[in-house]
């Protein structure tokens, strides 16, 4: 069956994302998409869509995904929405990556383009997880190349082309960095694997100092093996990286319900940062196969902007958190309110129990 495709030809992840890029050419009466996909998103689409019954070999899946491809891209312009058309693929490319080209044509210049995409989203990964694929964009309009740029199903792309030859630089770093600032802030609220182990993490805290020593851990930890993977000092399978990043939230979970003594100190923060290298070797992903094209300036932005993201969507659930903790602790009995924290605990350890299960294909 089709499902077997995914099983062999692409790693199972804890991250529903699937990586990619485009390269957006715009001509006087035209855009045209140069779509590359990797096998695994190819896998993903066909072992869960409606020919899944199918026995299809990879390169078959791979023709079968040009129309998919082509009904989950939307090209909006000033004269409204452009009607889509295959000219080509899907081309195989290294490691194991296809390339597909689509035609998109207008009837004048045009002032502004929006691409959108919903890939995968109609698929779920885990209980309340949906798979996604996300972009590295390339855009040349005659004028100027702009790279760095990112498109996801949360995230379309706006582009205006240069006109009368005033053309914007190359590399907007600012508008770079935001872009990836909110797709790490995404990655974290679209994916919970992440969000829970950080949860268990701060459940067990008695104090403001010992929240920022424990979440200070994880990110240093997380921060040093993204930026080794940034530079392909070190790259591990992700077959390996994900049941990790899942085995680490059941750990956690289970170390607040039956050894919560142990859930302080030195040990919460040795728990922390070691698991934290694993998770930050999952935050690279295939987020950087996607953006080795990137020229070195590009890639340092993309990396700092996905990484603040990442905090900033730590940081938008362990404030409120902590805040909800604190309040409670002024109110309750400190037996109650430990009950509280090994109930939230156990339940974690079901979510994550839940998501290394999917990480091993055990279900």
């Amino acid at each position: 069956m089709a499902a077997a495709i995914a099983a062999l030809t692409c790693p199972v992840v804890a991250h529903p994302v699937a990586q990619g890029a485009i390269h957006i050419t715009i001509e006087p009466k035209s855009v045209r998409l140069r779509v590359t996909v990797s096998a695994e998103e190819i896998s993903i689409a066909n072992a869960y869509g409606h020919d899944a019954a199918r026995n299809l070999s990879l390169r078959q899946a791979a023709e079968a995904h040009r129309a998919y491809l082509l009904s989950h891209f939307t090209v909006t312009t000033d004269e409204g929405r452009l009607r889509g058309v295959a000219l080509g693929g899907p081309e195989p490319i290294v490691s194991n990556r296809f390339s597909y080209e689509f035609s998109y044509e207008t009837s004048r210049r045009l002032s502004w383009i929006r691409v959108e995409e919903n890939v995968l989203n109609e698929f779920q990964f885990a209980p309340g997880n949906r798979w996604e694929a996300s972009y590295v964009v390339e855009v040349s309009d005659g004028a100027t190349k702009r790279e760095g740029l990112l498109v996801t199903s949360a995230q379309p792309l706006t582009y205006r082309p240069a006109a009368g030859g005033a053309a914007p630089a190359p590399l907007d770093r600012w508008e770079t960095f935001r872009e990836y600032a909110q797709h790490g802030v995404m990655h974290i609220l679209r994916g919970y694997d992440h969000l829970l182990f950080v949860t268990a993490l701060v459940l067990m805290v008695r104090s403001l100092w010992e929240l920022v020593k424990v979440v200070t851990a994880f990110t240093l930890a997380h921060s040093i093996t993204l930026t080794l993977s940034t530079y392909d000092v070190l790259r591990l399978p992700s077959r390996f990286v994900e049941p990790v990043i899942a085995a680490s939230i059941v750990f956690v979970a289970l170390q607040n319900v039956f050894w919560s003594e142990r859930a302080h100190g030195w040990s919460r923060i040795v728990v922390a940062f070691g698991f934290g290298l694993f998770h930050g070797l999952g935050f690279a992903g295939g987020l950087l196969d996607a953006m080795e094209g990137l020229a070195s300036q590009s890639l340092v932005i993309a990396i700092i902007g996905f990484s603040v993201g990442v905090e900033v969507g730590h940081q938008i659930v362990v404030v409120p958190l902590f805040t909800a903790l604190r309040l409670a602790q002024r109110r309750w009995a400190g037996s109650r309110l430990q009950w509280v924290a090994r109930g939230g605990s156990a339940a974690i350890a079901i979510a994550g129990t839940i998501y290394l299960g999917a990480a091993l294909r055990a279900w």
